[in-house]
């Protein structure tokens, strides 16, 4: 009787250890494709990020050739 408790008490504790380490598994993987959905709220991921600096780099090169034009 003492060992078969041992071995369900065993058991139990690994298939607990397993579920957590799944979940935390789970919610790390979810927090990084988070950064890869599309945004609705004003670009706060990852994309919407590399679109602002784009833009400004882009405005960046205008600003470079109106001046370079101008001499």
């Amino acid at each position: 009787m003492e060992t078969a408790q041992l071995v369900i008490g065993v058991t139990l504790g690994g298939f607990a250890l397993l579920g957590m380490l799944t979940g935390l598994l789970r919610k790390t993987v979810k927090y990084y494709l988070s950064e890869l959905k599309p945004d609705g709220n004003g670009g706060h991921n990852l994309h919407g990020r590399v679109e602002r600096i784009e833009t400004r780099v882009d405005h960046i090169y205008a600003l470079l050739l109106e001046t370079r034009l101008n001499k």
